[in-house]
């Protein structure tokens, strides 16, 4: 079913219109197929560079598609209700290009975001480590300046992308300062001293690869640090506002397409002469279902409308991950209830977005990580 949606331009509609017809033909009929075979669908990204999707809440002049961030988001969830790895790696793809739009220099911005941004290179997002993930301030990797480059040693975990991306956003300590010893840098992907681990092998969202990245003596130009030298966590923590609006909105794609499917199945299934979605029970189950994704989609668009106003907004993403990805959850589990023994089995999709929404709730900070900053705000809000 089609999400009735309340957008900013005629533009935005042709845009949300073109995501629909290529999720219609370009991810929902290999979406089950690649996921049970963990195949990387990389040629899509590629289609949907093409197409001005990777570059969309970036700058015009820079190639970018100079979209709200209400517009961008709405197209991740469709992007992500058709398969969410893909519109995963949107959302990530656009965290990792985040730093130079945001925090390089006139030169970094001239020299690097249209290719970025310009529909061929894949990014990705190097801030956690085996050690470091929720405290990312205690990362460990290390990168020293000499003779005009940096060298850099350490190791990344979790990374999306890891070992196909075309470039890293990485952050490494320059100094021993625990919070303001941070530097933010842009490495190529084919950089000399840079490789990946096999991909870790996954509950879900299993064609987007997630692998640890192994930094071995990488020199960086001083010409690619992003931001001044110790400036680094500031710039991942304010991108990291901007991707929990990502993954936000992936999880009401993932709960859009559970809440579909449950409703198309007790719409068919007859039980005891009549059916599914005819008995009480099953139609209060619904609309809580309902009620939940439309809750969850208003608050990721209402903290959206806050950053396009230049308002400060990161409460309303912590809150807007929080809720949206607990409501993918249960929205996901309760279809797999709707649809009973098929619910449970690989031909039907309801498993696969129950696995799927899981994930969710534990990247880009977990849930218990956005309570505290919620917390924090409530009880000291300067």
């Amino acid at each position: 079913m089609g999400v009735d949606r309340e957008l900013p331009t005629p533009e935005a509609y042709e845009l949300l219109e073109l995501t629909r017809d290529l999720v219609a033909a370009e991810l929902a009929p290999r979406a089950a197929a690649d996921e049970e075979a963990a195949r990387f669908p990389r040629e899509v990204f590629r289609t949907l560079g093409r197409a001005g999707l990777l570059g969309l809440p970036y700058p015009e002049e820079f190639g970018g598609g100079g979209q709200p961030y209400e517009v961008y988001l709405q197209v991740v969830e469709e992007l992500a209700a058709g398969w969410l790895a893909v519109g995963l790696g949107v959302s990530v793809h656009t965290l990792a290009c985040f730093p130079v739009a945001a925090y390089g220099s006139d030169e970094q911005r001239r020299r690097l975001l249209p290719d970025l941004i310009g529909g061929e290179p894949l990014g990705a997002y190097c801030l956690s480590e085996p050690h470091s993930g929720s405290d990312a301030a205690a990362l460990a990797t290390k990168a020293y300046l000499d003779g005009g480059a940096y060298t850099v040693n350490g190791t990344k975990a979790w990374i999306t992308h890891g070992g196909y991306a075309d470039f890293y956003t990485l952050f490494a300590r320059t100094a021993p300062d625990k919070s303001h010893g941070i530097s933010c840098f842009h490495v190529p992907g084919d950089a000399r001293g840079v490789r990946a681990a096999p991909p870790e092998k996954k509950m879900g969202l299993r064609s987007s690869p997630t692998a640890q990245v192994h930094f071995d003596d990488v020199r960086v130009a001083e010409g690619d640090r992003i931001g001044a030298e110790g400036q680094g966590l500031p710039i991942a923590l304010s991108a990291l506002d901007g991707g929990r609006l990502g993954i936000a909105a992936c999880a009401v794609g993932v709960a859009q397409a559970a809440l579909d499917t449950a409703v198309a199945y007790a719409r068919e299934r007859r039980q005891f002469g009549q059916r599914v979605a005819d008995f009480q029970g099953m139609r209060f189950m619904l609309a809580d279902m309902a009620t939940g994704v439309a809750a969850a989609r208003a608050l990721y668009l209402t903290a959206a409308r806050r950053r396009d106003a230049g308002r400060p907004y990161g409460t309303q993403a912590a809150m807007a991950k929080l809720f949206a990805t607990d409501t993918a959850m249960r929205v996901a589990t309760d279809a797999v209830q709707v649809l009973g023994g098929y619910g449970y089995v690989s031909d039907f999709p309801a498993e696969r977005f129950m696995r799927e929404a899981k994930v969710l709730q534990i990247v880009e900070g977990t849930n218990q990580i956005q309570r505290m900053v919620i917390g924090r705000h409530l009880a000291d809000p300067r």
